[in-house]
């Protein structure tokens, strides 16, 4: 076992314990950006200017109404900016536009001594506009050929050679929705300068220095100049990636310029109808299967809605392209990726960055095609799992794909699938408007950021003289538990009890050019160089401890607390062993570093090995649907899931809950809507409140909810052999779909291909039913040249 992987005796790490912050939380009194504003002096309110208006070009700009207004101290426009007008990392995300791109888009910034007063001050601006077309569907800006950014074509074997020698082809079309973040806490900073010109903003960011990096530009500085840092968030889940840059450098702005602190946190409806969500796709696709079902070929092209530009959006499709293939192996495959240009927010990273996007396709594909090819889903699914040897379609081996079977058939196991489906098929027969089904589906999700140079972290550990340690890393805490793991790799390499150690809140100039805490990296790259520091410093103490006791270094060993040396009863506290250290001049300081081995990329030809490992799961989700309404209730989950050695369970199994039910809130219930028409309001988002915008809630969660991580699974090569567990849990969620596309089948006669919108809501549900009663799409062995059933959302034909 590699040095990284490998635990001492009696490790703090994989240890059940609660949230580091979770006392906090549930008390209030944990501290988040806004809250500073009220330990802050002659602090200045921020409020957009927003124009409600999809497209057009803005013509006259005039501010002087809203200096009238009692309590505006100030407007900021394009001219303020002293440095670059831009507030994205691709430069084409203007901080001050000339043209309104989106409904909402903010032109200008109003500064006032309370926030009602810039609010008035904002409504008192005046904007004319030169209103221009729009294109707010994702269909509209295909039909146009609005595209922007890369093209990647991923292709593999010999896609026609494949096609004609399946003894089955069928085509289809999909479409399917976005996802709003709705974290609890909306975007948020906090900037003032000092005395000496030096800018610090506090931010609700994911990605500190690039944070640090937007602000430095715009206000014309160097880095070193700007102290960007982050408490914790009230959630991100990839929302607060990107987005943030913009809004701290508004506040740090307006601070440079007024000489006195400012404060920026938009409410609710104004970050739904401001920020990016996960990005709608259209997949476009045909695939062959041989005789006994196995997978020949796939052609298909998918195209996601980047909205107004590009923030994200290019490696968001690289990884769903990466991601298509899911659990199965495709020897032939041609998959085509773009990118729509969309009158809309700019959608950004949303925890699976793409992965589920692609992953969806090929999973709506093997639900759709099993009845045709007459054979169970779940089987079909099993035919084409991964084998030993066996790389995917951008040429990575696939490492342990064995655990794909493994999980598999534990959930089997676990779930009782085969006396459940009799309990089934027995209460489907005896109610003619009441269905149940029960559907399992797995996963298989990469590790490591798209862009090799991110897979980098740093880490600063202090030991003060007294014993305590403090430390500083790279990653921003989101409620997602990384500072909870921080502080158990850390006592655990140090030999220490937890209480010794503390964290100290995530700030660029402790640890410089971080990564984003993205990508489920933030354990692996930031645990890693902890580790690496605390072992800097446990060598130096190693020597220390080994002259007061008298023994090699290599025999000493420190553990709870106390050093000691093999074969002697002499024992050295470790209080006693720092307060040595110290006095004879021995640094108690180190930075870490680590770098993901291993990884690289051609993303021209799209070819490489992009990630670290896999992460494996599966899931069995049984629901009962009601054939008046459409509506479901999830009756039951089972999960089983691989995270390597975990280093916090109870951390670990809360992520892989709260990430499915993220997941099935997706797939069935959370449904984005755009005004389409040609009147005033076109491109106004209508779902811009919780009151319209329906989340999951208690009432959605599983009745029976049961999850295991997978046992003997260490990770070779990750920190003490944990693995990723941030967003591969998410997709675990298209089991729900699954169950509900073969509880609409049942109401339809046996064999009924069934086209499920996405998101699956009651009413896509309902309109299912009654398509599958009329017979649906086609009943398996029907091959009729070209027939098919198109809806909104969907296509099929069995070629």
């Amino acid at each position: 076992m590699s040095h990284l992987s490998e635990r001492p005796e009696t490790p703090l790490v994989g240890v059940p314990m609660p949230h580091e912050s979770a006392g906090l939380h549930v008390t209030g009194t944990a501290l988040y950006t806004d809250d500073l504003v009220h330990r802050t002096k002659d602090v200045l309110h921020a409020h957009p200017v927003q124009v409600m208006k999809a497209h057009g070009r803005i013509t006259a700009l005039r501010t002087g109404p809203a200096l009238a207004v009692p309590g505006v101290v100030r407007v900021l426009t394009a001219a303020d900016v002293p440095g670059v007008n831009d507030a994205g990392m691709k430069h084409d995300e203007p901080l001050f536009p000339d043209e309104v791109m989106f409904h909402g888009h903010a032109v200008a910034w109003v500064l006032g001594e309370t926030l009602e007063a810039a609010r008035l001050g904002a409504a008192a601006v005046e904007v004319e506009l030169d209103e221009q077309p729009s294109l707010v569907t994702l269909e509209e800006a295909i039909e146009a050929g609005s595209y922007h950014g890369a093209r990647p074509v991923m292709v593999t074997g010999d896609v026609d050679a494949g096609f004609a020698d399946s003894a089955h082809v069928f085509t289809g079309e999909f479409r399917f929705s976005g996802q709003e973040h709705f974290y609890l806490e909306t975007h948020a900073a906090l900037a003032h300068v000092d005395e000496s010109g030096q800018v610090f903003v506090q931010s609700s960011t994911q990605h500190p220095s690039e944070t640090q990096e937007i602000v430095a530009h715009v206000l014309g500085l160097s880095s070193h100049e700007v102290t960007v840092q982050c408490l914790r968030m009230g959630g991100g889940f990839g929302g607060k990636e990107m987005q943030p840059h913009g809004f701290a450098a508004i506040a740090a702005l307006g601070a440079k310029l007024t000489g006195r602190p400012v404060r920026l946190r938009l409410n609710r409806t104004q970050d739904l109808t401001m920020s990016g969500k996960r990005h709608g796709f259209h997949a476009e696709w045909k695939i062959g299967f041989d005789a006994d079902g196995r997978i020949r070929a796939l052609d298909a092209t998918l195209t996601a809605d980047g909205g107004w530009s590009l923030d994200l959006s290019e490696p968001v499709l690289a990884r769903a392209l990466c991601h298509i293939d899911n659990t199965y192996w495709i020897p032939n495959a041609r998959v085509a990726g773009r990118i729509a240009k969309t009158n809309t927010v700019s959608n950004t990273a949303f925890r699976g960055f793409g992965g589920p996007q692609g992953m969806l396709v090929i999973e709506d594909i093997m639900g759709r095609c099993a009845p045709l090819l007459g054979l169970d889903p779940m089987e079909l699914r099993e035919r084409n799992f991964y084998q030993q040897g066996q790389s995917t379609p951008y040429g990575q081996p696939v490492a342990h794909p064995e655990r794909i079977s493994t999980v598999w058939q534990q959930v089997r196991d676990n779930a009782g699938i085969a006396d459940r489906k009799r309990e089934i098929a027995a209460f489907n027969a005896a109610h003619e408007n009441t269905k149940r089904a029960l559907a399992v589906t797995g996963i298989k999700f990469g590790i490591s950021f798209n862009l090799t140079a991110f897979n980098q972290g740093g880490a600063l550990v202090l030991i003060y003289k007294d014993g305590s340690v403090l430390i500083n890393h790279g990653g921003t805490e989101m409620g997602q538990g990384l500072h909870t793991k921080m502080l158990q790799v850390a006592a655990t390499t140090l030999g220490i009890p937890l209480h010794r150690v503390r964290l100290a809140p995530t700030r660029t100039d402790k640890v410089p050019n971080t990564s984003a805490t993205a990508a489920s990296s933030g354990a692996d790259l930031n645990g890693a160089a902890v580790k690496n520091a605390c072992e800097q410093l446990r060598e130096r103490l190693l020597q220390v401890a080994a002259t007061r006791l008298g023994a090699n270094a290599s025999d000493v060993r420190i553990a709870g607390g106390v050093a000691r040396a093999l074969g002697s009863d002499k024992e050295l506290a470790w209080d006693d062993l720092v307060r040595t250290a110290y006095f004879q001049r021995v640094q108690l300081s180190a930075a870490g570093f680590y770098r993901t081995e291993g990884l690289h990329w051609d993303a021209t030809a799209f070819r490489g090995s992009p990630f670290k490992y896999f992460a494996y799961g599966a899931a069995a989700t049984e629901v009962e649907v009601d054939g008046f309404t459409g509506a479901y209730r999830i009756r039951r989950v089972d999960i089983v899931h691989d995270v390597g050695d975990s280093l916090s369970p109870m951390i670990d199994i809360g992520q892989v809950e709260g990430g499915f039910v993220q997941g099935a809130g997706w797939l069935t219930l959370e449904d984005l809507r755009w005004d389409t028409g040609d009147g005033p309001n076109r491109g106004r988002l209508l779902t811009q409140a919780a009151s319209t915008y329906k989340l999951p809630s208690f009432s959605e969660m599983p009745e029976e909810f049961n999850v295991t991580l997978l046992e003997n699974a260490t990770e070779e090569g990750a920190v003490y052999g944990s693995k990723a567990v941030g967003e591969p849990p998410l997709m675990l969620a298209f089991s729900v779909r699954e169950a509900l596309r073969q509880a609409v089948a049942a109401f339809g006669p046996a064999g009924v291909s069934v086209e499920l919108a996405s998101p699956a809501t009651p009413e896509a549900v309902y309109w299912a039913i009654e398509a599958a009663r009329k017979g649906g799409a086609r009943r398996g062995g029907d091959a009729r040249q070209g027939s098919g059933v198109r809806t909104g959302t969907s296509a099929l034909s069995h070629a």
